[in-house]
């Protein structure tokens, strides 16, 4: 299927009866790309998903104590993790050492959903302030034929929904 909406069939003059009755194929999770402060970095394999939370504590009101609200208290921003091929290109490592090292580089990660001919940009994600702050190294076995994949988490401080609503 496509990423093209389709309409069901709808009496003439529904107006918004016809807009909870359109069916929008979802996009597919397999081509995205990754941009770091503004490059497109490398092709990965896999992005987990962003992921904020907001923390809440109960609090039971005086005389209606049965009644027990959530007040919301701190959001945290989750920690996303790139999965790709080693190759000779080093960026990310270099990124990730210079961290290591002291010389803390915070960029703007940018993780953009693309349509399913991997060609249009459906969606994006913008994460402010990322910073790496893992990097896992494969299993290294004679016998394999796999691809060496290695995998870099990255921390960030905000994150922005970028694109149309109907998108």
């Amino acid at each position: 299927m496509s990423d093209a909406s389709a309409t069901t069939p709808t009496a003439p003059g529904a107006g918004a009866a016809a807009a909870q009755n359109t069916w929008v194929d979802p996009f597919g999770a397999n081509n995205f790309k990754l941009m770091i402060s503004g490059l497109a970095v490398g092709h990965f394999t896999e992005c987990s998903g962003p992921q904020v939370t907001i923390d809440t504590v109960e609090y039971r009101e005086a005389g209606q104590s049965q009644v027990v609200h959530h007040i919301p208290t701190i959001t945290s921003y989750g920690e996303i993790t790139l999965r790709q091929g080693l190759t000779r290109t080093t960026e990310l490592w270099d990124w990730f050492m210079a961290t290591v090292h002291g010389e803390i580089q915070r960029h703007a990660v940018s993780i953009i959903l693309l349509d399913s001919r991997g060609t249009v940009p459906v969606v994006q994600w913008d994460l402010f302030d990322a910073l790496p702050v893992r990097w896992v190294g494969a299993n290294l076995r004679a016998t394999a034929r796999e691809v060496y994949i290695q995998e870099f988490g990255l921390k960030y401080e905000g994150i922005e929904r970028v694109g149309s609503r109907d998108a």
